[in-house]
């Protein structure tokens, strides 16, 4: 089998998070080679050398790259628009040219069952995978085909299976930069906004109960599914489990139903590598 190639870009405030969701990848897919690309701008080495060393451990190969900030030179930047908010739009340019294909993960996330069939995933000459969330779709879409000039689903950025090969003939950087300029005003998320409005017509839809399950909305899959997507379902089939929103399950107080879970994976970290700084 060929080795699966993940994606992140983060800074060092979500290192305790990637190392998680390595930990839940590498338990919930044993057998695989994986290569784990890692685009930054400012992660010291002592913190980047923990994530070498549980990547070492379980033979997963490990590539950060620092970005040169001169790409971003005139480019629209603030605390709203952060250079990393580019680097997942711009991985074809960003990794190396041998790298035809990657899937993008966000690191609030848990891969609790194999990834493989999303990596062998038919991309019918699209540019992406991608999964808008079950519940929300509806007025998302109308809201967002007016606010975007979109004709497709809002679809979440969180998980990305990217075809780079075609990424690298069809994606223009200085479009992308030239849109923020033109309508940063107008993007309330601004990655996954980029991704909508630029490229909304070029993704292939995922269904988000296997590929990006939103885990604060458990009763939501539950109805929208007759029941069938209960816990046990959830176990049994969804891939990827993604903590989006502002509530965290690493952050006191969290109330929704895979904290527990997030929490097991998290101890698991401890436990297999004692240096990862997760905190209590």
């Amino acid at each position: 089998m060929d080795t699966i190639s993940i994606l992140a870009a983060l800074d060092e405030n979500y290192l305790p998070q990637l190392q998680v969701m390595i930990t839940s990848l590498y338990m919930n897919n044993p057998g695989e080679r994986v290569r784990l690309y890692l685009l930054y701008s400012s992660i010291p080495e002592q913190k980047l050398a923990a994530v070498k060393k549980q990547c070492d451990s379980i033979e997963y190969a490990f590539y950060p790259i620092l970005v040169d900030g001169d790409l971003f030179l005139g480019v629209p930047v603030t605390k709203q628009y952060p250079r990393e908010m580019y680097y997942r739009l711009l991985a074809s340019r960003l990794l190396p040219d041998t790298v035809e294909r990657v899937i993008y993960l966000d690191p609030d996330i848990l891969v609790i069952n194999p990834l493989r069939p999303l990596w062998e995933l038919e991309m019918e000459g699209k540019l992406f995978a991608a999964a808008a969330h079950t519940g929300k779709t509806e007025l998302a879409n109308r809201v967002n085909r007016v606010r975007l000039g979109s004709n497709s689903d809002y679809y979440n950025s969180g998980v990305l299976l990217m075809d780079l090969a075609a990424g690298r003939r069809e994606i223009r950087p200085e479009e992308i930069f030239q849109f923020v300029k033109e309508h940063g005003k107008e993007l309330f998320l601004p990655d996954q906004d980029l991704l909508n409005a630029m490229y909304g017509e070029r993704i292939l839809p995922l269904d988000d109960a296997l590929w990006n399950y939103d885990a604060r909305n458990y009763n939501n899959y539950l109805l929208h599914s007759a029941g069938t997507c209960d816990l046990r379902w959830v176990m049994e089939h969804t891939v990827i489990l993604h903590f989006c929103g502002k509530a965290k399950p690493w952050k006191p107080g969290y109330i929704y139903r895979f904290g527990m879970l997030y929490q097991h994976y998290a101890q698991m970290t401890r436990r297999l590598w004692p240096s990862a700084e997760l905190g209590s």
